[in-house]
């Protein structure tokens, strides 16, 4: 209990919905500033997570169900699939009013709706709309927010349990012998206060521009300023509408004489949109892109006045392609995740996937420190496992943007032209001329480029348009231009090293080669595979549920997967008496073949006594599955040790001579220590 206890004051700064205004330097440092030392009573929190986005609020949600039992979290995967999946086309047009031509096919993509691979479906879902449907779940688990005044009352300075810090910046951290000591500021009586919170383990899961990280001087390292954007987030039911009847679809990509961008449909049938627009400072500023503007840019874009165009939102971003030098640093007390660790081009949504990935790999290492079963090297696999994988997202990404640009640049608009000659105009000749008529010279030139793209050179009938079009044709037909599913690099990423009991062989991650298809496999550091089974109830009823449904996220517990035969089930034995040494829960799962579970209820409870954690379960039969060892490319012989975060840990190919000293040797590997035989 006392492990419940302190594992359930999870903490973390909230920060999309902050009101604090941002101060320049210069004017904070000449405030007057208060010290509050937070904490009084000499407590450290164990786990700060500093950033409110998806990937701190997943790993927030991960951390509590894995310090309190008999928690679910289940609403918002369902929610997300039921309300939210969108057709899953994208499109080149010129309008998507108009008829399209014959250089803009609309390219369907071909999600996994009878899943085969994964219990649920992709879905296309606004980040925004997660975050709020996390935070809900966060309130589910008794999360509440505080603002400053709020902890000014009896207990003054003392962060009790579950809390989101509102009204909070982010300022400082130093590291002590005790653990961190991170600084954050806030508005009191308006002065701008410093209070202290010490902790154990700090999460700086705060974006892109990672202020953890700056602070404990992490440098990042791949390609920078790929390009500027300005995102306009907009509604409009009569665009929505029209989509929906006649064009459907999740992306299109407009280029016409008028204008040039990027259209995501979030929701059709609720006219949501975002617009990507490119941006070319410092000859453009931000301040060009209004509101009325952006109204303007759209109508050109889709070439039809839309009668109610609401932009919410318009923000300037830049593209980048990096990761960071160092995931864990400060004796294992710091970890970066999500953007703060990595940050990539959207091409291929590869951003808040490997960032909740983090979050999963995290998640399970933090809770067996902090339980007192592994010591805090084990966070060491942390960097070891996600850092290749980061970088190989990395390079995939990059590879799917410059596919993606093949397109335009085929018809005559190279972005990359575009980028060299804004640079010339910023750094050459042009930079001595004044800003305004940089502008018209920039202005002028895109305008010339756009005519690339009109009807009359841009046909059959011209042999330069032949030309490209002849290009364009070959891009789609070879399909060498963006990919939006990677279900390689989303299901079937591998640790090699870490965490694991590595195999023979394992030695390097294949270099990016574009979109590959998922294969499931049950190699060490794989994820788990999917497949349907089936359990008989107590009442007789039957129950069909996922093998990743085995994994338990609600506690500290391994899943240690056999087939009924003896020599399996003595090696469950084993493995039940080595995890007791090592204070973790240990769950088997007995495989049966299908239709060969129900008169065989007893023989487990007799095979497993006096251990009670097992489970029987039959294979589904399905035409396109085949059997569980089969999937796994192994045979019935085998067994699969799982980790709470759904990777395999070890598994059984040979013939075990002593049990017991193999289990031991697994643990201690996979949970970073080192024990004496039992």
């Amino acid at each position: 209990m006392g492990f419940l206890k302190i594992f359930s004051k999870i903490n973390r700064f909230y920060n999309p919905k902050t009101k604090i205004k941002a101060y320049p330097i210069h004017y904070i440092s000449n405030r007057r500033y208060s010290d509050v030392t937070i904490n009084e009573r000499d407590e450290i929190l164990p786990v700060l997570i500093v950033g409110a986005g998806p990937v701190g609020l997943v790993l927030s949600i991960l951390l509590t169900k894995l310090g309190v039992s008999q928690i679910r979290w289940s609403g918002s995967v369902e929610e997300v699939y039921i309300l939210h999946l969108s057709l899953w086309f994208y499109a080149w047009v010129s309008r998507p009013y108009a008829t399209p031509r014959s250089f803009t096919p609309m390219i369907f993509l071909s999600p996994d709706f009878k899943r085969v691979v994964s219990p649920v479906s992709v879905a296309h879902f606004s980040q925004y709309k997660l975050t709020k449907l996390l935070l809900k779940q966060l309130e589910k688990l008794n999360f509440c927010v505080c603002t400053s005044d709020e902890l000014e009352g009896p207990n003054r300075g003392w962060i009790g349990e579950r809390n989101i810090l509102l009204g909070h910046e982010f300022a400082s951290i130093t590291a002590t012998d005790d653990g961190i000591v991170v600084g954050a500021k806030f508005l009191k009586d308006g002065v701008m206060t410093v209070r202290n919170i010490r902790c154990g383990i700090l999460v700086g899961s705060d974006g892109a521009g990672s202020t953890v990280r700056k602070l404990m001087g992490v440098a990042m390292k791949g390609e920078t300023d790929l390009q500027k954007l300005v995102s306009v987030h907009f509604m409009s039911r009569d665009l929505g509408n029209y989509l929906l009847g006649e064009r459907p679809g999740m992306l299109f990509f407009i280029f016409n004489t008028e204008a040039i961008g990027v259209l995501v449909a979030h929701d059709l049938d609720q006219g949501e949109f975002v617009l990507q627009l490119p941006f070319y400072p410092p000859q453009q500023t931000f301040e060009d892109f209004n509101a009325k503007v952006c109204e303007e840019l759209i109508t050109k874009l889709v070439c039809r006045k839309l009668v109610d165009i609401n932009v919410i939102g318009i923000k300037p971003w830049v593209m980048h392609a990096e990761v960071a030098e160092k995931f864990v640093s400060s004796n294992n007390q710091i970890i970066l995740a999500g953007d703060a660790a990595h940050r990539f081009p959207p091409a291929g949504g590869f951003g808040m996937k490997t960032g909740i990935q983090d979050a999963h790999n995290l998640a399970w290492k933090i809770a067996a420190i902090i339980k007192g079963v592994s010591p805090s090297s084990l966070l060491q696999t942390y960097e070891m496992e996600r850092k290749p994988v980061a970088l190989s997202n990395t390079a995939l990404s990059i590879q799917n943007f410059r596919a993606a640009m093949k397109v335009p640049a085929a018809l005559g608009i190279d972005p990359a032209v575009a980028n060299s000659v804004q640079r010339i105009i910023s750094s050459g000749f042009g930079s001595i001329l004044p800003t305004g008529l940089q502008k018209a010279i920039l202005d002028g030139i895109f305008m010339v480029g756009r005519k690339q793209l009109s009807e009359s050179l841009l046909n059959e009938n011209n042999p330069l348009g032949s030309l490209r079009l002849g290009k364009l044709r070959r891009i789609f037909e070879e399909g060498d231009s963006l990919q939006l599913q990677f279900p390689a690099e989303d299901l079937g990423f591998r640790y090699l090293a870490g965490a694991l009991v590595p195999e023979e062989g394992d030695t390097v991650l294949e270099a990016p080669t574009g979109r590959r298809d998922y294969v499931p496999c049950a190699e060490p550091g794989a994820r788990l595979p999917h497949m349907n089974i089936r359990r008989l109830l107590k009442d007789s009823s039957e129950e069909t549920l996922s093998t990743l449904d085995l994994v338990s996220g609600d506690k500290l517990e391994f899943l240690l997967i056999i087939s009924p035969r003896k020599k399996s089930c003595d090696l469950a034995r084993a493995a039940f008496k080595v995890s007791e040494g090592f204070d973790v829960s240990l769950k088997v799962c007995v495989m049966w073949p299908h239709g060969s579970l129900v008169n065989r209820l007893n023989r487990s409870k007799e095979t497993f006594t006096p251990w009670s954690n097992y489970i029987d379960v039959e294979e589904v039969s399905m035409s396109s599955t085949s059997s569980w060892w089969d999937t796994c490319q192994m045979t019935n012989d085998g067994a699969i040790l799982v980790r709470p975060d759904e990777h395999i840990a070890w598994r059984k190919t040979t013939v075990i001579l002593d049990p017991i000293s193999e289990m031991e040797s697994v643990f201690s590997q996979v949970l970073g220590i080192q024990r004496t035989k039992l």
